[in-house]
């Protein structure tokens, strides 16, 4: 039977693989764009790197990372920190493209674009989170576990609120996240949802 438990730092790798995995609307996200680590340096690995006693792992029977929840209980102080210090350091890996036409470029822009003040659910809502789950972890209740161990701890911190953002052809998380209770916030060009605590 598959166990949640909090992150460890062997975790880095396995985290960034998952988040390939299910990097495109829930699907294998492998080879569609240039350096597959790219989804992981945006959307995973610095959120352990500043935030690793907000993440929590699904192991395997055979102790493999099949899933992961990662969170901020801070959106703009973890966006001042991503594009002061973590985006600055992956510069030359990720240059500032010219112009914006591929998917890719605008991953990367979205990456150059991260800074404090740019969400606007932020001050009613100033935690977010990031969950990904392989197929072989999907339909357990593993995500709803992971997401009620993540909520009981940002509520144990008086965080007031969490929202976050999801690709809008993604139609399962959708589901998922209204199942939990949460709302869907105004949003730009995606899909958010929220949700309020205490």
């Amino acid at each position: 039977m598959s166990v949640i438990r909090p992150y460890r730092a062997s975790d880095r790798a396995a985290i960034s693989e998952i988040c390939l995995k299910t990097a495109d609307a829930g699907g294998d996200a492998t080879g569609i764009l240039s350096d597959d680590e790219l989804w992981g340096d945006l959307f995973a690995v610095p959120y352990v790197e500043r935030h690793p006693d907000l993440a929590w792992i699904v192991e395997s029977d055979d102790g493999r990372a099949i899933g992961y929840i990662v969170a901020t209980d801070d959106t703009d102080g973890f966006y001042r920190w991503f594009r002061d210090e973590w985006w600055q350091a992956l510069a030359e890996k990720y240059p500032r493209p010219a112009e914006i036409v591929t998917r890719e470029d605008r991953m990367v822009e979205y990456g150059y674009g991260r800074a404090p003040g740019i969400e606007p659910h932020a001050a009613e809502y100033p935690a977010h989170l990031h969950i990904d789950l392989l197929p072989e972890a999907q339909g357990q209740g593993l995500g709803r576990r992971l997401i009620e161990t993540l909520f009981a701890e940002l509520s144990r911190r008086g965080v007031p609120g969490l929202h976050l953002g999801m690709d809008p052809a993604n139609d399962g998380a959708a589901a998922f996240y209204e199942r939990l209770g949460m709302v869907e916030l105004p949003a730009g060009s995606g899909k958010s949802y929220g949700v309020r605590f205490g």
